[in-house]
């Protein structure tokens, strides 16, 4: 590594590795715009250009591995497969886990959680509640990105009943309905934005 005294004047005032940044953004900028308004003219379709995605109208499909919201397993007969141990709030880094323990009305089940609450604004999506739970209770395999509009904090706080529709809704229509009921929950909420503006 470089000492400061041994850099050149001209390194020391960055201009050159500002032109050359300056250099490959607009490079990247007018291949794209010719390329667009080369393949509106039925001009070098062999060529690809650059997109964005148009978000949510598109939206890519997320890896096996992406660490998506949350949702609570089910048992056979539908209740949930969580025993109330307080090991995931326990595991959590950033305390955003709730929990309130009941007795369940069934002699043979020790306690089930009355009140599961996860805080999405607190949460950093580290997975140490799926890792910490003995029961295979908490997963984070919906392959839908973490809400991203609300009015105010409450909007944010995903109790009990929405972490477990979240699993019937993948068992008995598949993952990808999840993503379609936040886009459209996303275009709903920018619709009454545009409502309350006007």
């Amino acid at each position: 590594m470089r000492r400061p005294e041994d850099l050149t004047f001209s390194e020391r005032i960055f201009v050159p590795e500002v032109v050359r940044g300056l250099l490959v953004t607009g490079r990247r900028f007018w291949r794209n715009l010719f390329l667009h308004i080369a393949h509106q003219f039925g001009i070098a379709r062999g060529t690809e250009a650059s997109v964005t995605l148009q978000y949510p109208e598109q939206y890519l499909k997320y890896g096996a591995g992406y660490r998506g919201s949350h949702r609570l397993t089910l048992k056979e007969d539908g209740s949930v497969r969580c025993t109330a141990c307080f090991l995931c709030a326990t595991a959590c880094p950033a305390r955003c886990i709730h929990i309130e323990a009941g007795e369940h009305p069934d002699p043979t089940v020790e306690k089930f959680p009355v009140r599961y609450e996860i805080d999405t604004l607190r949460c950093i999506y580290c997975g140490f509640c799926v890792e910490a739970c003995p029961c295979d209770a908490i997963r984070m395999d919906t392959s839908v990105h973490p809400r991203v509009s609300g009015y105010s904090r409450e909007d944010f706080i995903e109790d009990k009943q929405m972490l477990m529709s979240r699993s019937i809704t993948m068992r008995e229509k598949g993952e990808d309905v999840l993503m379609e009921e936040q886009i459209d929950l996303y275009q709903r909420a920018k619709a009454g934005e545009a409502v309350a503006r006007s």
